[in-house]
């Protein structure tokens, strides 16, 4: 290993993606669904291991902190009292040319290279700076644009049998309610004490209409989403301790330094004490990859006023009754994924002149630990043993197909951190070769150490 080079873009990612298992466009067979992606083999491991990492860091290393799992369709007085049905839309613009539709706030910030933030700009002044400056269509490059209008971002659907008598309810666009509806609930089978934390990973659904970001927007994805019920004494602290932690852990599964950064919100909600994302440096810029905020006891206080449900905290201590303030983080798992895939690409140049795509996943995220590759099909009885006895501990792959040097590659290419190889040598004396994905050293190791080997340099 020579050179490293950092020539990454999203069309080399969608591609890799496709090609090794990754990601698939939605539909495909039927010509796509615009926005929508399915994880193939290796990126469901990929996924899988990310939302992992994030529960066990969360969840089972945190203390007083509990996880749920709250159904996708709820009583649709849970969005009234959240203010989605009044509230959540997008401001919208549609090209009268190529009929194309953009948000508008998207035009802002592109057509200014980010130097304007238009999460604070009303619609008016959104309008007035895309006629000011005469913002092309990104589609098209017409001028030609609609008055903005706001889109609702809710998808709804119906429940009942008999047309005619049917009760609209909605497809969750977040998992923070069926958090707090349930946090009571919690509270009291858990018997914790303020502060805890409730967390879910689950399914969320918006009506985005923001092409060609591959990931990073879509109408369908999965959110992981940490809440934290504190007095509203301590709940500063524990902000800046959950942007802390929050930018700690996506560094940990692999991100690098100086392509995450924070973003404090110009514009907050008027319940909000404070709003902060974390952004990520993707191919395409600088793209929020999580955010944290500071809820007050809004939502609490919402539920309880439509449900007329009390929400109140009792103190075992000082026998005090209050509704606790609420810090937020949450993050989209697709969103991480595709972070985790642009940050481990890598094309190497080899001291033989080849290149070599490998990505450099954190191992414990990698979609399989270790690659069992018998040196000819001949062994593969042998390899199979050696398959049977590794997969009771992690996840792996297997290959007879090709040279060695090829499966070495094609490893590289779905970020494998270890390949073994059975020889001749191995039915003589029980070793194998154990090949390194980064540094490509091999060394020799008899196979009932293996599973402590392999163990020990995934641990996270």
């Amino acid at each position: 290993m020579e050179e490293k080079k950092s020539n990454v873009t999203m069309d080399k990612i969608v591609n890799l993606c496709k090609n090794r298992g990754f990601v698939y466009p939605g539909s495909e067979i039927y010509n796509g669904f615009a926005n929508t992606w399915d994880f193939g083999p290796v990126g469901v491991e990929l996924k899988n291991n990310i939302k992992r990492a994030w529960w066990k860091r969360f969840i089972q290393e945190e203390p007083n902190s509990f996880g749920t799992d709250a159904d996708i369709l709820m009583n649709p007085n849970v969005w009234q009292a959240s203010g989605h049905v009044q509230a959540f839309s997008d401001p919208k613009m549609d090209c009268k040319s190529c009929k194309q539709r953009f948000r508008a706030d998207n035009l802002v910030e592109e057509h200014s290279k980010g130097t304007v933030s238009a999460e604070a700009m009303s619609n008016e002044n959104l309008e007035a700076y895309i006629n000011e400056h005469k913002v092309k269509c990104p589609h098209c490059g017409n001028f030609n644009w609609t008055p903005i209008r706001q889109f609702k971002l809710m998808f709804e659907t119906s429940r009942g049998t008999i047309d005619g008598e049917k009760d609209v309810v909605y497809l969750r666009p977040e998992t923070a309610q069926g958090v707090y509806v349930n946090f009571l609930n919690v509270q009291r089978t858990t018997r914790a004490k303020l502060p805890f934390s409730v967390s879910q990973i689950g399914k969320s659904f918006r009506n985005e209409v923001t092409p060609g970001n591959f990931l990073l927007r879509t109408i369908e994805f999965e959110q992981m989403e940490h809440q934290t019920f504190c007095r509203e004494e301590e709940s500063m602290q524990i902000y800046e301790q959950t942007k802390e932690k929050a930018l700690q852990f996506a560094k940990d599964v692999g991100l690098k330094a100086e392509n995450l950064r924070y973003h404090d919100h110009e514009k907050l909600a008027f319940y909000a004490k404070a709003a902060c994302d974390i952004q990520y440096k993707y191919p395409i810029g600088w793209e929020e990859l999580n955010g944290i905020h500071h809820r007050s006891s809004y939502d609490l206080t919402q539920h309880q006023n439509l449900s007329g449900k009390s929400m109140a905290y009792l103190d075992p201590v000082t026998n005090e009754k209050f509704i606790p303030t609420v810090v937020e983080y949450a993050i989209g798992a697709d969103r991480l994924t595709l972070a985790v895939l642009c940050e481990a690409y890598d094309e190497e140049t080899l001291e033989n002149g080849e290149t070599r795509v490998v990505m450099h996943f954190v191992p414990f995220i990698a979609p399989y630990k270790v690659a069992v590759l018998p040196l000819q099909k001949n062994l593969s009885e042998k390899a199979k043993e050696v398959l049977s006895t590794l997969s009771k501990h992690f996840m792996c792959d297997y290959d007879e197909a090709g040279s060695i040097g090829k499966r070495y590659r094609r490893e590289d290419e779905i970020g494998t951190p270890y390949c073994v190889t059975i020889d001749f040598q191995t039915l003589e004396d029980n070793t194998v070769t154990i090949r390194d994905r980064d540094t490509m050293e091999q060394i020799r190791l008899k196979i009932d150490e293996l599973v402590g080997y392999v163990t020990e340099k995934i641990f996270w």
